[in-house]
């Protein structure tokens, strides 16, 4: 950066490079270094950076409309994109809304459970992480730092347990988040006064841990009994991430009633998606939501490139392929450096826990100075490395990765 600079520095730096492009896994410096990319954007750049299909798509529909606003017009990519997604999403989710960030299409799904129960109260769960904007943050529980300094943040958001993959009886630890769930129901937010549930399947700030199955099906049994809308945060978790469309694919018959789309739906250009059932969004009075830039032509562009990529022949299965050899090897070099203590997560959607903060911090500084590797760390108390290359990366680069991680794992010990 310049000597003097005008930007703002409220934004918290992962790396100090100066980077002049990327092409697929890699970025290139103003110095001419290329690093390997597996931070994606924060699981943004599914396809990888600069996919020349994406750029085209997108180059393409500049030529025609820039910003055709939704309100105005009904421009010829809002049909065929909404079309795509239900081709994707669970068999119940039909209807979708356009907006451009994770947190507006969090924040909407709130709204339109809202307005169709016509219920006050959210529950959300801990280690979440929803957004930035005032109700968002009132719904995000991952750290104190996404939140401190703005209260009184709005009202209404009560906290359930999410089970902890590191306890020994992982039954027990699921009755027990159920039970704590039950008695939020008994003492702090009565059924008939909550609009809904929101989870996200995979954590993904809090930490790379995937939802249990039993809990899953014991959160499902409780909205249905309740007549409580089950919010699916799919933000980045979702388009492949977790080896499936959806991480809620994992969990056969599960359906929730609204899900929620952005990060990787379209390879980095800023766009998100609420996808919900008719009957539910016949329930949103018209006008009671919107958005100047939702459903904007060129983010529909890349969102279209964008599932075509991810929809083609073979490209799930190196999803799955990459992930099971990143897990395998990351499990490997755990036999060696006991630090290390435990290795989860579906698809490339991989954590890898350490008992000590200050380690996870030096590999990362290791990896990016020596490795050319760039990694991020999660989870509440910082003690956790996140896996997240482009869906696209290769066998030689998740090989180079693990080369990286592994000598970081070495020089400081």
């Amino acid at each position: 950066m310049p000597a003097t600079s005008h930007l703002s520095n409220v934004w918290f730096k992962v790396t100090p490079l100066e980077v002049t492009h990327g092409q697929g896994c890699w970025v290139t410096t103003t110095s001419g270094e290329e690093y390997l990319d597996f931070a994606a954007g924060i699981a943004v750049n599914s396809t990888g950076h600069a996919h020349p299909a994406v750029a085209k798509a997108i180059a393409d529909q500049a030529q025609r409309f820039i910003h055709a606003q939704v309100n105005v017009f009904n421009h010829d990519l809002l049909e065929p994109l909404a079309s795509k997604l239900n081709d994707i999403t669970p068999s119940t989710i039909d209807t979708f809304f356009f907006a451009n960030s994770g947190a507006e299409i969090t924040e909407a799904a709130v709204k339109l459970a809202k307005q169709a129960t016509k219920r006050p109260h959210i529950i959300v769960f801990s280690g979440s992480f929803h957004g930035r904007t005032a109700m968002t943050m009132a719904m995000t529980t991952s750290k104190t730092g996404y939140r401190a300094g703005y209260a009184p943040l709005p009202s209404g958001v009560f906290v359930a347990p999410f089970p902890d993959p590191l306890a020994p009886d992982q039954d027990a630890e699921v009755a027990k988040a159920l039970q704590g769930l039950d008695h939020m129901l008994k003492a702090l937010t009565a059924p008939e006064e909550t609009a809904a549930m929101i989870l996200e399947p995979v954590l993904g700030e809090g930490g790379y841990m995937q939802a249990p199955a039993a809990f899953i099906e014991g959160l499902a049994q409780r909205c249905k009994q309740h007549g409580i809308l089950f919010i699916a945060d799919e933000v980045q978790s979702g388009m492949g991430r977790t080896g499936k469309m959806f991480a809620v694919d994992h969990y056969p018959g599960f359906q929730p009633d609204i899900i929620c789309m952005a990060k990787g739906i379209a390879s980095g250009f800023p766009f998100s998606a609420l996808g919900t059932r008719r009957e539910l969004d016949d329930k949103w009075p018209k006008g009671a939501h919107g958005g100047t830039y939702g459903g904007n032509a060129m983010g529909c562009a890349a969102a279209l490139a964008t599932i075509d990529i991810l929809t083609a022949n073979g490209f799930m299965e190196n999803v799955n392929a990459r992930g099971e050899q990143l897990r395998k090897g990351l499990r490997e070099l755990q036999k060696e450096h006991s630090t290390m203590t435990q290795v989860r997560g579906p698809g490339l959607m991989v954590g890898t826990e350490f008992d000590d903060p200050a380690r996870v911090a030096a590999v990362a500084k290791h990896c990016l100075e020596e490795g050319h590797l760039i990694l991020m760390n999660a989870g509440t108390y910082g003690r956790c490395i996140r896996w997240m290359p482009p869906l696209v990366v290769s066998e030689r680069e998740i090989d180079l990765a693990l080369a990286a991680f592994g000598a970081a794992l070495k020089a400081t010990a």
